[in-house]
């Protein structure tokens, strides 16, 4: 295999408008002025990188967990001509990474795709391994037009992929011209090798049936506070191909037109992002080519919003899993959704700058960081901050476990062990921030990896959260 070089320097245009200025003192500028465009070229690799520099391929960061050693090229292996591109997803235990996943950057202008209506590429698999994403769109610096096609099967033969550009008018000067994402989940933690080859955008004229969704697909109600700010999620569009088959992919929020109902309740702007300016309600939705989409937001804006007092512990002191003022762990989920038992849905928010945890309809939910997992030795205690709006119920309870995965859990050891408390009378209040500190009394702190939060039974159904993190006094 040939390693490409994966640089990630960013290489900046120069813009001649002192130039511009200097012509212009001698004479007006020009009523003809010709707007700036960009190259049409749909190849992004075929035999080798087309239009782009041997530095085109931006790894995630390895210290995210991204391995940035299994990209390169194939001579021995080719849909069509000589080479391909080979992708060897690590194991999962691999200490330099267990995942692999980048974007191919145009690192010029960008390119107009304008004329095109999918890009497509064929692919195949040493095994038939389940690939996590691939798309177009992300460029790092704003992903303002991303598309994502998730959950892929890799064939042993190649086989075409299509994904739909959800609107072509938009992508005027694009410069995220590919992404993957591939992990071990569908191996049980095996490593993998595959394949890609003949990525291009195309004019295929054979999609139809555009059919978008907002929350996905749902029409959903919360309620909030002044200044607070909510992104839309569960954006997606559904494609018909040319072969019958729909195809579903996640694409970024500027791809559609936002409408709110009341704009002195709350404001939308073309990221999808939701102010709330004031007291009442609004509801939100969406549009595309003129044609409303699926789902909606319906706002009640409960007025100004008390955040608690920032944390002071030093953070040489601090083992984060969320909180904006200190650097978080990696987290696997703050909702992990687990089916069927679970019902909590989540609805977080951000007030000037601070993120908040909302759980509604809430009867438990887990942070996961395992990934890895935490080593507390030096930790003494754990904290948390919780908000229950409205009064307080009687009986009100809210159970907390925090798990150490164990040094045999991978091995299917059992060696598991928690602390569970329970929090409740004095120690909580309704309408307002209960501030939370336990003594830590794990028999092992080494492999932490999970908290679980349950109300225990009670009329506990709704919270916020933040400040989540053990601390050394």
């Amino acid at each position: 295999m040939k390693k490409i070089n994966f640089k990630t320097q960013v290489a900046f245009a120069f813009v001649g408008f002192l130039a511009l200025a200097l012509v212009s003192c001698e004479r007006g500028f020009s009523d003809e002025i010709t707007l700036a465009t960009y190259p049409e070229t749909p190849e992004v690799f075929t035999d080798f990188p087309v239009g782009l520099t041997d530095a085109f391929f931006v790894s995630f960061d390895p210290a995210g967990g991204a391995n940035v050693n299994g990209f390169g090229t194939d001579e021995n292996e080719a849909y069509k001509g000589n080479s391909s591109i080979r992708i060897d997803v690590p194991d999962s235990g691999d200490p330099e990474g267990n995942y692999i996943g980048g974007i191919f950057l145009d690192r010029g202008n960008g390119r107009d795709l304008t004329n095109y209506d999918a890009l497509t590429f064929w692919a195949k698999g040493a095994i038939t391994a389940e690939v996590g994403l691939f798309g177009f769109g992300t460029d790092f610096q704003g992903d303002k037009y991303a598309v994502g096609l998730n959950n892929i099967a890799l064939s042993t033969d190649w086989k075409q992929y299509t994904i739909p550009i959800p609107d072509p008018t938009k992508l005027v000067q694009e410069k995220g011209m590919f992404i993957f994402a591939a992990g071990t989940a569908s191996t049980n933690g095996l490593g993998y090798t595959f394949w890609i080859d003949e990525i291009k955008f195309e004019k295929l004229g054979t999609i139809g049936q555009v059919r978008n969704s907002i929350f996905s697909g749902e029409d959903v109600s919360m309620s909030s506070f002044n200044d607070a700010i909510i992104q839309i999620t569960g954006i997606s569009q559904t494609r018909n191909l040319g072969d019958g088959t729909d195809v579903t992919v996640d694409i970024a929020a500027g791809y559609l037109d936002y409408e709110s109902s009341d704009l002195t309740v709350a404001k939308v702007n073309e990221l999808g992002q939701i102010t709330i300016v004031g007291a009442g309600n609004a509801v939100i939705t969406a549009s595309a080519y003129g044609i409303e989409t699926a789902g909606s937001l319906t706002l009640t804006s409960l007025g100004d919003f008390t955040l608690p007092t920032a944390p002071t512990h030093a953070a040489a002191d601090v083992i984060s899993i969320f909180s904006d003022v200190y650097t978080n762990v990696n987290i696997d989920f703050y909702n992990g959704y687990w089916e069927p038992w679970q019902t909590t849905t989540s609805n977080d928010f951000d007030i000037n700058g601070d993120n908040i945890l909302s759980y509604d309809s809430f009867n438990f939910v887990g942070h996961q960081f395992s990934d890895p997992t935490v080593d507390a030795s030096d930790m003494t205690h754990f904290h948390m901050d919780v908000y229950i709006p409205g009064t307080l119920a009687a009986g009100a309870k809210l159970k907390v476990t925090i798990k150490d995965f164990g040094a045999n859990n991978e091995d299917g050891g059992g060696d598991d062990t928690t602390q569970t408390f329970t929090i409740s009378g004095a120690d909580l209040s309704g309408d307002a921030w209960s501030s939370i500190d336990v003594a830590l009394s794990l028999s092992s702190k080494t492999r932490v990896g999970q908290f679980v939060f349950e109300n225990d039974g009670s009329d506990l159904t709704k919270l916020y959260m933040d400040n989540v993190y053990f601390y050394k006094q």
